[in-house]
């Protein structure tokens, strides 16, 4: 938890004075019982009604001042704890923006969600907590404890001999609740993953009639968690009762012993009840401690895992690189041996590929499922890093570029079209915010989506649902072409991004592309020979190496693997038209 202390830095004075302010109120607290006992010994003893007045509109004073004292510490707590969740999920949503897929894919979205709500949110009540009680709670039980030492010091000794064993109490209940409340919150992680994918699966699950499955595991988790979670609360509801059991048993220890002494004439009876008083104001803080506990337990786990996230480092960065300058006649892409896997211990994806694109040629990539054409493409952007060999663009090494004038010389359509919710115009901005709606109605012409953005109400302006709810497949998919190409990207890169739309649509696509291509080099990942069949070369993939490179009529006659895909989707007799 000490980690996170610097997103408090921002709130110094708030975390100061709201303890401050406490500690101020636990002096006034401390002083009600020697009013008390005065009122008892020289008021009542007297018959003194003035005097009882008198200290009693003082312990009113004290009421009065004590309560503003501590709605002003609940003020700057409140105030820095809040800060200090503001500050804390902002620096980890920066952090988590700059791993790479392999952190993420390792990390799983549904349990950065998680860290970055429930977890943050319970860390910053255990804040709030820590800044009004962390300091008041054993500021009242040491001030009572030296209150009491200059009334009566044999008495005093009750109050050392309980401290340990309630320290002892305090310290066996964190030691059992703090893994549990990890578990607690590792389960709240699986029931986060359950959620996403049903409702994103949900057409799946329906399709299948496997409503009552997705029901009965989701249930066996919950119970899971409701399990854990009553452990947890079990433990912690000891607390309460295990310390109201050992400061009862010091206040009647008190009374026995106090009765005795003033008997003898030690003590005063206004002092035994003062004593008593702060036995009570103890048993108090004590309860403060036991919710206290209980909360530090919980931010302790779940600082822990947003920890977990801050010491996952990025394995793809930018780091100490500078703008760079292209190099004159290089290639514009150019992979050299190039071999790449998604994790040190697993099997390659691509090995040894080798080839080289030049500025204004439209590169085809085709293979069968798992050959790594997606792959391929994501490490032209540097999504993932090669394990071995490199990738150049403009001559330069992929790995020297700064992330932003690298992927600025990109435009990148994903093979799941991804929207934003906003209009038309936000989304088409996402790659060149300065974008005039010239440029965008340009772009949206070639990815042959301008026609059914003018059908809708406010064209540009059209509001467009979270993940393009209310767009068809087709739709979303030219939406996120026309978004690659506004700014002219020098490099075009086409995943699987056509799967939606209708071979009519897609000719019309590639027409289109082919007449602006002029220097921008494309890389179009298709499954349809029809998608790639015009591009200036073709790379074949089978099981991550490259199978063939050449146009289509020469990969017909020469690479098997090509051949057979072709007759898998056209006949000969469509295939030789072509040729």
């Amino acid at each position: 938890m000490f980690k996170l202390a610097k997103y408090l830095k921002n709130y110094k004075l708030q975390s100061i004075f709201g303890p401050l302010f406490k500690l101020i109120e636990a002096c006034f607290e401390l002083a009600v019982p020697i009013i008390m006992a005065d009122i008892i010994d020289t008021g009542i003893k007297n018959q003194d009604s003035s005097y009882i007045l008198w200290r009693g509109g003082l312990l009113v004073l004290l009421g009065v001042l004590g309560l503003s004292c501590s709605l002003t510490a609940q003020y700057f707590a409140a105030k820095a704890s809040v800060g200090f969740g503001q500050e804390l999920r902002t620096a980890l949503f920066k952090h988590i923006g700059t791993l790479s897929y392999t952190e993420i894919d390792k990390l799983g979205s549904h349990t950065l969600v998680t860290r970055m709500t429930s977890d943050i949110n319970q860390a910053q009540t255990g804040v709030n907590m820590v800044l009004r009680l962390f300091l008041r709670s054993p500021f009242i039980v040491l001030g009572s404890v030296i209150m009491a030492f200059t009334i009566s010091v044999r008495l005093t000794l009750i109050f050392l001999i309980m401290s340990p064993a309630l320290a002892f109490v305090i310290y066996k209940i964190m030691s059992s609740t703090i893994p549990r409340y990890k578990r607690v919150q590792k389960t709240l992680d699986k029931t986060s993953l359950i959620t996403s994918e049903n409702l994103l699966g949900t057409r799946v699950v329906r399709a299948f009639s496997r409503q009552e499955d997705e029901k009965t595991e989701f249930e066996k988790n919950s119970e899971e968690l409701r399990r854990m979670q009553l452990t947890a609360g079990r433990i912690s509801a000891i607390m309460n009762p295990a310390t109201y059991v050992l400061v009862n048993l010091a206040i009647a220890a008190i009374l026995w012993f106090g009765g005795k002494t003033v008997y003898a004439g030690s003590i005063t009876q206004g002092e035994v009840i003062a004593l008593l008083n702060y036995m009570n104001q103890i048993l108090l803080a004590l309860l403060a401690v036991a919710l206290l506990v209980t909360n530090i337990t919980k931010m302790y786990a779940c600082a822990g895992r947003i920890n977990e996230v801050f010491d996952v480092h990025s394995s793809v960065s930018d780091e100490g690189n500078s703008t760079v300058s292209p190099v004159s006649g290089a290639p514009k892409v150019e992979f050299d041996k190039v071999c790449f896997k998604y994790s040190s211990d697993a099997d390659h994806i691509l090995e040894n590929i080798s080839f080289k694109a030049s500025a204004g040629e439209t590169i085809g990539i085709i293979g069968g499922t798992g050959s790594g054409k997606s792959s391929l493409v994501n490490l032209i952007p540097r999504f993932y890093d090669t394990f071995s060999g490199s990738v150049a663009v403009d001559g330069v090494n992929v790995k020297n570029y700064p992330f932003g004038q690298l992927r600025g010389k990109i435009g990148i359509v994903p093979q799941k079209a991804v929207l934003f919710k906003g209009t038309v115009r936000e989304n088409m901005q996402w790659r060149d915010r300065t974008a005039s709606d010239d440029q965008i109605w340009k772009a949206l012409d070639i990815a042959q989506a301008s026609e059914f953005v003018r059908q809708k109400d406010g064209q540009l302006d059209f509001e467009i649902l979270r993940d393009g709810k209310n767009l068809s497949g087709g739709q979303r998919q030219r939406l996120t072409i026309a978004r690659a190409l506004v700014g002219s990207p020098e490099i075009l890169i086409l995943d699987d991004s056509a799967s939606a739309l209708d071979l009519a649509t897609d000719a019309k696509l590639r027409k289109a592309l082919g007449e602006i291509a002029g220097s921008m080099t494309v890389f179009i990942v298709s499954q349809r020979i029809s998608s790639i069949r015009g591009a200036d070369r073709i790379i074949v993939l089978d099981d991550g190496r490259i199978a063939g490179i050449g146009d289509h009529a020469q990969l017909y006659k020469t690479c098997g693997v090509y051949k057979e895909i072709c007759l898998s989707q056209l006949s000969e007799k469509e295939v030789a038209q072509h040729e």
